[in-house]
């Protein structure tokens, strides 16, 4: 068999493959053994069809097609084999195929062209003495603080309350309900899903709830009833409801304000493994010290990664492409799944194609990194040892536990983890990197997981439609602040409050939830979240 290669545009391996006649006749003749096997025609057992009578059933051309599709398939993987190709995939026939079976001639030599995608050739310009600027982050001086304020609302007891009107920072129960009120003055107002509830408990922070509720509470005194107009956000969730005014009838039934513990060992010991309260203090600081220097340190990876793509000239085979995007994709799809979204109902063939379009960017850039960080480590020689690869997984695996991982894929995370890692360190020893003030720098639009927080975001509507299209969900319930464990629990008729704020538009209500789940302090220990855990990951 001979073959010819063409270098092609994006990184492609062009094939002019010339079938001998031998080849040709051997493929058609297992086809013809094939159907004749298979055939069902009457008035013929199954194996004992004529020839000439297989033809005319099926048509010379069909049967030409059958053993030329065969023939293109065999000999392609001949060629890349015979050639030593290291082919990436994605085999692209170059002839057409109608020509070449009006061509096929059984016993006689045919030619066709295909072309198959390879590694790419990396050019890079430039990998060392960078002149460049990194945030430097510093930890919050009052973070400590916060936390411990944090720590002591969290564990504070309710006192009931007597004598005064309800202020900010108290614990009220109402009961409210809630209707939509028309432009019409005549129109009748309209009550609407999950707009009433009885003994529902309120804290009084603004920005808990949507906008004027709160105020509205403030002053009543207990056995009071009055009537709060509120409109609802533009941006509300629900979106038969956003930007729609409303009237909420509410009833305060009790205030009750927070008692703090104080901040003594006793208080340590109580929210955290620590004994005292020196120690706990001393902990905090050391772990937001050290959080600090790892964004710090992040910085300046990014910055190297950043600049390397400036100096990277690379054509990408689309497999390469098509393969990163659908990691971002399952890398999506995995987060909404850990949220308990239903991603088999989402995707489908139409956001399957927008949300790989709108990854593609992101997966070019994270293919180029990828490929500059490899040609650094080939020019220079750089590679990561047996020994430590060895010593990390031992590390990793006493800390996970249990936790069932494959040791396979997290001996590969760590390899390549390990590498990225020092070919890093050496290019950054190589370069000038001034750390300015963090927030000096103009962030990047589309930084490394944009793409995919924004496919999340994407996705996460799509639910919230669908959930208001199908009167399967109560119009709050994703967004309701979940209540601590000092909180008692409400008896309400709704599900959730059609007045609670959307948490995930106001960052801050974000952040202390945030908090609530992961700041809670123990004693020292590292956890280790890795690659291996997933195969999507």
């Amino acid at each position: 068999m001979k073959v010819t290669q063409e270098k092609l545009p994006a990184s492609q391996i062009g094939l002019e493959i010339e079938i001998t006649p031998e080849m040709s006749q051997k493929a058609y003749e297992q086809v013809i053994q094939k159907f004749t096997r298979s055939a069902n025609i009457p008035g013929f057992r199954k194996g004992k069809v004529p020839r000439q009578v297989l033809i005319q059933r099926f048509g010379s051309v069909q049967l030409k097609a059958t053993a030329l599709e065969e023939l293109i398939d065999e000999t392609l993987k001949q060629a890349i084999e015979q050639e030593k190709i290291d082919a990436l995939g994605n085999f692209q026939l170059r002839s057409s195929f109608d020509d070449l079976v009006s061509q096929f001639v059984p016993g006689s030599a045919l030619t066709f062209s295909a072309s198959v995608d390879v590694q790419p050739d990396v050019a890079l310009a430039q990998y060392t003495g960078f002149q460049l600027q990194a945030e430097e982050v510093k930890p919050d001086a009052e973070q400590v603080d916060k936390v411990l304020l944090q720590y002591q609302e969290q564990t504070a007891t309710l006192i009931p309350v007597e004598g005064r009107a309800a202020q900010l920072g108290d614990t009220t129960i109402v009961d409210y309900k809630g209707v939509l009120v028309a432009d019409d003055p005549e129109a009748e107002a309209e009550p609407f899903p999950g707009g009433e509830a009885e003994d529902f408990q309120v804290e009084l922070t603004e920005g808990k709830f949507i906008e004027g509720f709160i105020d509205g509470i403030v002053g009543m005194t207990p056995g009071e009833t009055k009537d709060v107009s509120v409109p609802f956000p533009d941006d509300y969730p629900q979106e038969t409801l956003a930007g729609r005014a409303a009237r909420f009838t509410i009833t305060l039934k009790e205030i009750k304000e927070k008692e703090l513990p104080d901040l003594d060992d006793d208080f340590a010991q109580e929210v955290s493994e620590f004994e005292t309260l020196t120690e706990l203090r001393s902990s905090l600081e050391t772990r937001y010290n050290e959080e600090a220097d790892a964004k710090t340190t992040a910085n300046k990876e990014q910055a190297i990664l950043d600049e390397l793509l400036k100096h990277i000239e690379v054509e990408l085979p689309e497999t390469l492409v098509e393969r990163e995007s659908t990691y971002l994709l399952n890398q999506t799809a995995a987060q909404l799944q850990n949220q308990g979204i239903d991603v088999k109902r989402l995707f489908n063939q139409e956001t399957v194609a927008m949300l790989k379009e709108r990854s593609r960017p992101e997966a070019i850039d994270r293919i180029k990194r990828t490929l500059a960080l490899g040609e650094v480590a080939k020019r220079e020689s750089l590679k990561v040892e047996p020994e430590e690869i060895s010593v990390k997984v031992t590390e990793l695996l006493a800390e996970l536990g249990d936790r069932e991982i494959d040791p396979d894929r997290l001996q590969a995370v760590v390899a390549e983890d390990l590498l990225k890692e020092k070919i890093v360190d050496w290019l950054i020893e190589r370069s000038t990197i001034e750390l300015v003030p963090e927030g000096t720098l103009a962030k990047p639009e589309a930084a490394e997981g944009g793409e995919a927080e924004e496919a999340e975001e994407t996705l996460a509507a799509t639910v919230e439609t669908d959930a208001t299209d199908a009167n399967t969900v109560d119009v709050t319930a994703s967004v309701v602040e979940p209540t601590t464990e000092t909180e008692p629990s409400r008896d309400s008729t709704s599900d959730a409050p059609a007045i609670a704020a959307d948490a995930e538009a106001d960052p801050e209500l974000a952040e202390s939830a945030e908090a609530a789940e992961t700041e809670k302090p123990k004693k020292p220990r590292k956890t280790a979240k890795t690659k291996a855990e997933s195969p999507d990951e």
